[in-house]
């Protein structure tokens, strides 16, 4: 068979050890060929392509980034859609398509599938916001990276008695916030998926410093107050729709300020904690999906998605991990809120 890779969405540790993994497998136990779609969808619809050989992907899972590129590029606009994007296909003898993304790249290769194409999916996000895997790679490199900015932040708050607000990524889910935020010792923890008043988050930040402690608060992006009609957006949307998050940090800062008399500030990490080298975890997991969408993709698995239950990787329909949000359960915010204030 002659597969089509393509990461599509943003970019996230590991993608390079997806396409090592299922190159070098697909080469070594099935003969299979393979070439790469630059720039995610924008390549399978205009048929931007490169050959992927073996010595091409030596040395990948270290590497950050992807080789192949990324757009957040809808595949159904700009001259695409399951007749065109066949067509693509067909002229470069390509029989089936591995496509490593996150919800917006799964949902499009959802609705391609059910277009009758013939696609494998792999999880994609640094969010860990996918149903039906236990997690997606990406997430432990994000969470490290985040860790270490709280680290570091912790340190300046005490040298000034000043409150620091984290803004980390994550969507509508929280995951990387109660994570780092855990392993950051942080004094609150804000989420999408619990509603906090600006009260309880001043009373936990008051306690700290009548302790004679700097507060750090982490929030999430998608994290908004009861007062405020949804999650901050002030970028406009991408080409899926989906509003672009960031900035509750900012507003929850002057806030805490005002009402504490405590100086505060705000820190967005944002895109560092896409950047860079792979964690250990993050290279074995992509790296088994890789092997593991090579098999499906040659047992003619369609319209399905590898994924991580326990530590055993299974296939599951792209439909079920697409079909809502992997949100922090109640009762594991609870468990992190023992720690604040």
């Amino acid at each position: 068979m002659r597969i089509g890779i393509l990461t599509s969405g943003g970019d996230c540790p590991g993608l390079n050890a997806v396409i090592r993994g299922a190159v070098l497998k697909g080469d070594r136990v099935y003969g299979h060929e393979f070439v790469g779609f630059r720039w995610g969808w924008k390549g399978v619809v205009e048929g931007d392509l490169m050959e992927l050989p073996r010595h091409r992907v030596r040395g990948l899972s270290k590497e950050g980034g992807t080789i192949l590129g990324s757009s957040r590029t809808n595949p159904y606009e700009a001259g695409g859609g399951p007749e065109n994007i066949q067509k693509v296909l067909d002229k470069n003898g390509i029989d089936a398509i591995i496509a490593i993304g996150g919800e917006g790249t799964l949902a499009a290769a959802r609705r391609l599938s059910d277009d009758g194409l013939k696609i494998v999916g792999v999880p994609k996000t640094i969010d860990n916001d996918l149903q039906a895997t236990d997690y997606t790679f990406g997430f432990d490199t994000a969470v490290g990276i985040a860790t270490e900015a709280i680290d570091r932040l912790r340190t300046t708050a005490e040298s000034h008695q000043r409150c620091m607000v984290v803004e980390v990524m994550g969507r509508y889910v929280g995951w990387i916030a109660l994570h780092a935020g855990m392993a950051g010792g942080a004094h609150a923890i804000l989420i999408p998926e619990v509603s906090t008043t600006i009260e309880q988050i001043c009373e936990w930040v008051e306690s700290v410093r009548d302790r004679g402690r700097a507060p750090v608060i982490v929030v999430s992006e998608g994290f908004h107050l009861p007062t405020m009609d949804g999650a901050h957006s002030h970028k406009g949307l991408d080409p899926f729709g989906r509003p672009l998050l960031g900035g509750i940090a900012d507003i929850l800062a002057p806030m805490i300020e005002e009402r504490t008399g405590i100086e505060s500030r705000a820190t967005v990490i944002g895109h560092i904690q896409r950047g860079g080298a792979p964690s250990a975890f993050d290279r074995v997991l992509a790296t088994r999906f890789g092997m593991a969408a090579v098999d499906a993709v040659t047992e003619a698995r369609w319209g399905t998605m590898v994924a991580l239950r326990g530590t055993d990787v299974v296939d599951v329909s792209i439909t079920e991990a697409t079909r809502s949000l992997n949100s922090v359960p109640r009762r594991r915010w609870e468990e992190a809120a023992l720690l604040f204030g």
